[in-house]
């Protein structure tokens, strides 16, 4: 397996301050001598914000929103362009304002791009300056209150930005609405201008893993609030067995994806499964894995379940 790239997803509303702390890592990255890409999506056909990394590897998407409209565009481009430029030692993603963390993991979790990045954070700033009034009723939207909630569920690290423009009883305020919304295992940092600990920024705080089910290999990693898991080592497998011990896993499974053989059959299949629902696409080729994406998955349970549902599909 090739080494997988760190890669950090920053997300924010817009003005919340997540372009001064994606600067200030790309400066600390410079002094360690590290090769960074920077993955700019903005939803105009220009990047108003390249002036600021003049000096700095970018990969522009723009005309669309990483998380829905050009969701396919980012996978191909940031694929031919880790294959074209090997030595990228971090990736850096700082999406639009609007968009929702758990739809790039998902472009990030695809089987073409599992095996070269590692998700290592999703980091979410929050301009508390504003953020009860982004939460009222009478002043701002659905839209804007939705995304916002789906922004501070989905991180691994949230910081709670321009702390100097409020007094202490609306920042806890504040944190008390954002600590009701976020994961449990989610921490919260106060920040001026973004500022904060290196190391505590760039921790590692997600869990992308690999299974073989064709090894009896024990793993123990801690639990993270966010989860991908990568499945290899299976064959055939029944598709509404397949569909129904999905299902079983619960709320915690958010999606799987990946490449299977259904069967009674030699077609490859692509599949997608959300919202409890299985889809299955004929593809000509693809790696044979399943990748399980949720919140405070148990692999060890996982990988004894899906041995145990699957092992009469697997080769002798």
């Amino acid at each position: 397996m090739e080494k997988r790239i760190p890669t950090y997803l920053f997300s924010g509303f817009l003005g919340s301050g997540k372009t001064t702390v994606l600067k200030q890592v790309l400066a600390n990255l410079k002094e360690q001598g590290k090769k960074s890409v920077i993955v700019f999506n903005e939803l105009g056909e220009e990047n108003v914000e390249k002036s600021l990394f003049q000096d700095d590897t970018m990969l522009e998407l723009l005309n669309g929103c990483i998380c829905c409209t050009i969701q396919e565009d980012m996978r191909v481009e940031l694929r031919f362009f880790l294959e074209d430029n090997p030595n990228v030692d971090v990736v850096l993603i700082e999406g639009t304002g609007i968009a929702n963390p758990t739809e790039v993991i998902d472009v990030l979790t695809h089987p073409e791009l599992f095996d070269k990045v590692e998700i290592m954070s999703v980091i979410s700033v929050i301009d508390t300056s504003h953020y009860l009034e982004y939460q009222s009723l009478f002043a701002s939207s659905k839209e804007i209150r939705n995304m916002l909630k789906q922004q501070i569920t989905s991180s691994s690290l949230l910081l709670l930005n321009k702390i100097d423009l409020i007094d202490e009883q609306k920042l806890n305020k504040v944190k008390k609405k954002v600590d009701a919304l976020k994961q449990e295992q989610t921490p919260m940092i106060e920040t001026v201008f973004g500022e904060t600990s290196f190391d505590q920024l760039l921790k590692k705080r997600i869990n992308m893993e690999y299974v073989d089910v064709s090894e009896e290999k024990s793993h123990h990693h801690h639990h993270h609030p966010f989860q991908a898991i990568k499945v290899t080592g299976f064959h055939a497998i029944n598709q509404r067995q397949f569909e129904a011990w999905l299902q079983q896993q619960g709320d915690r499974l958010l999606r799987a994806k990946g490449f299977i053989q259904l069967e009674g059959s030699n077609q490859l299949f692509s599949f997608q499964y959300a919202s409890k629902r299985l889809e299955v696409t004929p593809v000509d080729k693809g790696e044979h894995c399943v990748i399980l994406i949720g919140t405070e998955l148990q692999e060890e349970r996982l990988k004894a379940g899906f041995l145990k549902e699957f092992s009469s599909f697997r080769a002798k």
